[in-house]
């Protein structure tokens, strides 16, 4: 049994120090060792094996944004059922009681971002 931190630490810190030294060993090998010819064929965005069209820097639409926020939040709230199934057998009634409101309350947001049309992609049709 280590004695003191510093022989805790030790393979901890010589692991670390020996990663960060391949790291840089490899960075600057490829440096020194790779071709540095430039031309407009490199230089060219390339995406896919399509050729760009238009601009970079066109603005997304918000539905995009809303979308992405909207997946993060349930995910992170699917990550709160994974606790509650390791100690559903000590929980008991009350664990699941909770768990079950838990859920409610999920779907009842995801019901209210559906019905406001957060998730529909078409154009809103007018009257």
């Amino acid at each position: 049994m280590p004695s003191s931190y510093t022989e805790l630490y030790f393979p901890v810190l010589l692991q670390a120090g020996i990663a960060m030294l391949i790291a840089a060993a490899m960075l600057g090998l490829s440096y020194l060792l790779g071709k540095k010819v430039r031309n407009a064929v490199k230089d060219s965005p390339y995406e896919c094996g399509i050729e760009p069209t238009g601009s970079a820097r066109e603005r997304f639409s918000v539905k995009f944004y809303l979308v992405g926020m909207l997946f993060i939040l349930f995910d992170i709230e699917a990550v709160f059922l994974y606790p509650w199934v390791v100690v559903y057998r000590d929980l008991k009634l009350f664990g699941f009681v909770e768990m079950l409101l838990f859920i409610a309350l999920v779907l009842a947001g995801f019901f209210f971002i559906w019905k406001k049309g957060a998730l529909d992609w078409k154009p809103a049709e007018r009257r």
